[in-house]
């Protein structure tokens, strides 16, 4: 489990740390695996440390960032092209996690606060430094006492494989392709989830006004968690509850409590919070914010604060997840096999792997036989069956159309629970691929306003306002959402590529598809033709296209067709296929 560390350092006392001693730990982070960044973040952090090095820190702004790292060039405008703000973001969540995980014991620290891109270098802990170049260190971590990281990639795949297996024994083989008919079931059982409870925040400021907002944050948190349906959301103190209350009736049963503390400090509301696995009482994520009090009203402000917090914690791949898919091996059997299948699809969406495809889709059905009251399950059932379709994965199977499956999955599940936004969004993606643009945008729209906090929803519905043609702002909503996605971005990145694209900026987008990690999917090669095909790279264009040939050959038979499937216009149509003629693919 990762755990968070509190180290208090009189910086006053310390010299900081000097420029040989930041270059080493600089090579530590970028040589662990820990450090799970494409190579053009690698290049980030190495620029900006360079140069505040070099007492230049003043110049790291994001225009010199896309010029010098991105190879941006002079007409680079941060507000339209957010690859600074996304990247930085990234780099920023994975310097936590290496120094949860495999740095805790380093003797610097490198932080990029937020707000700009300047590093910030400092001891950490007492401030010891390794004997030697450095090479005693990484002799150290080697050895007997190594710690046992987990690996953002390797947890999901293996997590996703063990959860796999485990299901797919405990279900047996799957009867048919077609949906399950929940109606011969009476009973709308649903299976066990994760709960975690919200304790009261601590008013730490001592006055009326204080113990009045920390309340009210209290309840704005529970309010925003309540709108993930991956989890469950449970309020109350434990600690409180009379001796001959129920198990669980004030969460005794919930895996995971969120605890903070409220301070008003001058002008300025803070707020501490923390997330606790109950079981050993591991510190999983903690985090401090602040706004300002003179900015938005009160109520406005402690909903941005309680959304924050929300999205961090139940978005799919946030804290909860990524704690469940790491200790997936020691869930507990029956009820939780089908939560097991929630987070083998999560492990399937990371890399869209087309030989995970089948089993997931195959543990998902089986779920929601056993639990057809599990709404959930039924939406991601439809999302698998929406992947058959764009990305042609086993279309040949003797099964209904994936399309129809798709529609009547996504139903089942907004049937269910009106407000899963995980069904509204199946929903808006099966109306879409059928061509009934307009309906699938109301119900995204819909969705997102139901839960503004969940990337994936933003992302999917951005997407699917560029391709009906508003690109610019389908294509914001997609950046804003990747910045907020600690997850694999990989097929969000690869949808940046194709709106630079249609902006007819094939360089930002060719930098976009290279930092995108899918290649075991069509779409992905698909899109990289089409850039290669304007950028007149003939060699490389000629790889894509006989990647595509040999992998996906049935997307080549009607070339415009499935265009038109997922792109509405014919003018952007004509635009894509004219970069994939270009690549020396056949367009009839």
């Amino acid at each position: 489990m990762l755990q968070t560390r509190s180290v208090r350092v009189d910086q006053a006392a310390k010299p900081m740390p000097p420029e040989p001693e930041v270059r080493l730990q600089l090579q530590r982070i970028l040589s662990s695996p820990e450090f799970d960044v494409p190579e053009r973040a690698h290049k980030f952090l190495t620029y900006v440390v360079d140069e505040a090095i070099a007492g230049r820190g003043d110049r790291i702004k994001a225009y010199s960032i896309a010029v010098e790292v991105f190879g941006r060039d002079s007409s680079f405008d941060a507000q339209s092209d957010p690859v600074v703000r996304i990247e930085a973001g990234r780099i920023r969540r994975a310097l936590e996690r290496y120094y949860l995980i495999a740095g805790q014991g380093d003797p610097i620290t490198i932080d990029v606060p937020k707000g700009g891109y300047v590093p910030v270098f400092n001891w950490n802990g007492d401030g010891a430094v390794p004997d030697g170049t450095g090479e005693n260190a990484a002799d150290e971590r080697d050895g007997p006492g190594k710690r046992r990281a987990v690996h953002w990639r390797p947890v999901l795949v293996a997590a996703a494989g063990f959860l796999l297996l485990g299901s797919i024994l405990f279900y047996g083989t799957s009867r048919t392709d077609d949906v399950p008919n929940a109606s011969s079931i009476l009973a709308q059982a649903v299976p066990d989830v994760p709960r975690v409870i919200v304790l009261p925040f601590e008013d730490l400021s001592g006055t009326g006004g204080s113990k009045i907002v920390a309340r009210g944050l209290t309840d704005k948190v529970i309010e925003q968690i309540s709108k993930f349906k991956e989890i469950v959301v449970v309020a109350g103190d434990p600690s409180q509850a009379p001796s001959d209350t129920p198990a669980g009736a004030v969460g005794q049963n919930a895996r995971y409590a969120l605890s903070g503390g409220v301070l008003f400090d001058g002008d300025r509301l803070r707020l501490t919070s923390r997330l606790i696995n109950r079981a050993d009482g591991a510190v999983l994520w903690a985090e401090s914010y602040s706004e300002s009090l003179e900015v938005r009203s009160l109520l406005e402000l402690e909903t941005k604060l309680a959304r924050s917090v929300a999205t961090a914690l139940a978005q799919p791949y946030g804290v909860v997840f990524r704690a469940d898919a790491s200790s997936a091996a020691n869930m507990p059997p029956e009820d939780w096999e089908a939560y097991r299948c929630t987070l083998a699809y999560y492990g399937y969406r990371a890399s869209l792997n087309p030989q995970t495809h089948a089993s997931v889709q195959a543990c998902l059905k089986r779920a929601v036989e056993k639990f057809p009251g599990y709404a959930t399950a039924w939406a991601l059932l439809s999302l698998t069956y929406i992947d058959q379709l764009r990305f042609r994965y086993r279309l040949d199977a003797p099964a209904s159309p994936p399309l129809d499956l798709a529609i009547a999955a996504a139903r089942r599940a907004v049937e269910l629970d009106p407000q899963n936004v995980r069904g509204l969004q199946a929903e808006m993606l099966a109306l879409f691929l059928r061509g009934d643009v307009d309906t699938a945008l109301k119900i995204g729209e819909r969705a997102l306003a139901l839960n503004p906090n969940d990337p994936e929803l933003s992302a999917e519905y951005g997407l699917r306002l560029a391709l009906s043609g508003e690109w610019a702002r389908g294509c914001h909503l997609v950046a804003e959402a990747v910045g907020r996605n600690p997850g694999p971005l990989g097929y969000f990145e690869a949808s940046l590529a194709l709106c630079a694209y249609m902006q007819q900026d094939y360089a930002a987008a060719e930098q976009w598809i290279r930092a995108a990690d899918v290649q075991a999917n069509p779409l992905y090669h698909f899109i990289t033709a089409a850039i290669l095909g304007q950028l007149v790279k003939t060699e490389e264009a000629a790889r894509e296209r006989d990647w595509i040939e040999k992998n996906a050959p049935g997307i080549l038979q009607n070339i415009r067709h499935e265009v038109a499937l997922r792109i509405h216009r014919p003018e952007d149509q004509r635009l894509f296929l004219e970069g994939l003629a270009k690549a020396g693919l056949t367009v009839p």
